[in-house]
């Protein structure tokens, strides 16, 4: 299972992009990759997981702008299909989850 993070977030004074900054960094420190530059995504053991993460990024939202998050199956997440200067590619989910 997977949870995408997509947002739009106001940038236009310093305030704003500290925010925006300071959010992109709690999603990482939560253990999301960056997928573009305002998505990020992170592999989940099932559905309760991913709902803890959301839980956890609803405090670390800013006040301004707009944040999706989706979370798709497997199967889904390999059906993405992805890009690379007209190269195109399968995604494919984690043979096994790493443990720290």
């Amino acid at each position: 299972m997977w949870l995408q993070v997509l947002f739009d977030l106001p940038v236009v004074n310093k305030e704003q992009r500290k925010r925006a900054s300071d959010f992109r960094n709690n999603l990482l420190d939560l253990g999301f990759s960056m997928a573009q530059f305002s998505v990020y995504m992170r592999h989940c053991k099932g559905r309760e997981e991913a709902e803890t993460f959301i839980k956890k990024i609803e405090k670390y939202m800013p006040d301004q702008g707009t944040v999706h998050m989706l979370v798709i199956t497997d199967k889904q997440y390999e059906s993405i299909k992805t890009f690379y200067c007209g190269t195109k590619s399968r995604l494919k989910s984690p043979d096994q989850l790493l443990l720290f």
